[in-house]
């Protein structure tokens, strides 16, 4: 008797717990203090205790739904993000449940106890930065997949764009088009996207035998025009032979090419100008059209769901995945597309 494998019942018994509690504890569930939880999973440890495989089976039977939280619903990054999920959800017939914890840590946690208690066969966790984010307070008993803000966790799943990639398509395209002289005008250094851009620009800068045109202090600010126009000022004044300004974002993109039509140059023809994020209403509304790196969010979301699928039919991924960016060239660098576009017109 002694030989036989330990129970639940005894797990519960070692840690002075009811059988129901043991079992919310080990499966990860929600209404279970911190205390008879350590309890539990001291006595299971010492137990050597295994959970039977087709009890646990009858306990997560598949509901072919998916539940999608996210920390901020009306983030205009996050909507293309959610649209590649369900596109890829929708494919297999899977229903979505979306929660939005609105930016909030606590909220989260209950949004993600309400989807459990729906029993969700997995979550898609979409975040509002690509800054990383602390894992799942409490591990759910389901597959986890983090999108756009990926886990400090290495041993979780995450997608985010590859901003460093992005930083190296930007210099790579102004090299292509001569320009030698390239300065940058970038969004607040507290977001990775804004540091990640920087460190591929200047890798790719480096690569080419060049130097950013302006001083280090110069680099980061705001995202928005006030700041891109603030800083492009200084830049033209200081550098009056700058022949291209690498913008942080779209929103500080148009607020470069303010200055720079300003200061009476023209656009592209003796300053390049090139954003991020691909925003259609900032990028098209441009005079000249905004050249800009495209994110690709839609599939950055799309990627992730197909492989929370994936993980949920037991093809166990981990780590970060960066996902491909993309130019998208227009009038802004390239004087060929402004004559095209003013001749249609």
């Amino acid at each position: 008797m002694d030989n036989d494998p330990a129970t639940l019942a005894d797990v519960a018994r070692a840690a002075g717990v009811s059988v129901a509690t043991a079992s919310k504890a080990l499966n990860g569930r929600a209404h279970v203090s911190a205390r008879a939880r350590e309890a539990v999973l001291a006595a299971a440890s010492e137990l050597s205790f295994r959970p039977n495989p087709f009890a646990r089976a009858l306990n997560r039977a598949s509901t072919n739904t998916i539940g999608m939280l996210t920390s901020d619903l009306d983030n205009r990054f996050v909507l293309p993000i959610l649209l590649g999920a369900e596109d890829a959800f929708g494919a297999g017939s899977l229903s979505v449940l979306l929660a939005d914890a609105r930016d909030s840590l606590l909220r989260e946690q209950l949004q993600l106890q309400s989807l459990l208690t729906r029993r969700v066969d997995g979550v898609l966790v979409v975040g509002r930065t690509t800054n990383p984010r602390s894992p799942m307070q409490s591990k759910p008993n389901v597959p986890v997949v983090y999108v756009y803000a990926p886990s400090s966790d290495e041993e979780d799943l995450s997608f985010e764009p590859n901003n460093e990639l992005a930083g190296r398509l930007a210099v790579e395209h102004l090299v292509a088009t001569g320009r030698t002289r390239i300065g940058i005008v970038n969004g607040e250094d507290t977001y990775s996207a804004a540091r990640d851009r920087l460190r591929g620009v200047a890798a790719a800068m480096e690569e080419h035998g060049l130097e950013l045109v302006g001083s280090p202090g110069m680099v980061f600010g705001a995202w928005n025009e006030a700041w891109g126009r603030q800083a492009s000022r200084r830049l033209l004044e200081r550098h009056p032979d700058i022949d291209a300004v690498i913008a942080g974002s779209d929103h500080i993109g148009r607020g470069v090419m303010d200055a720079v039509r300003e200061s009476g140059r023209r656009i592209p023809d003796d300053v390049a100008v090139i954003g991020f994020d691909n925003w259609d209403v900032l990028v098209e509304g441009a005079r000249p059209q905004l050249t800009s790196i495209d994110m690709n969010l839609q599939e950055l979301g799309r990627l992730a769901a197909e492989a929370l699928v994936d993980t949920i039919d037991g093809k166990v991924r981990r780590g970060r995945v960066r996902n491909p960016v993309q130019l998208i060239v227009r009038g802004s660098t390239d004087a060929r597309l402004v004559e095209s576009r003013t001749g249609a017109s």
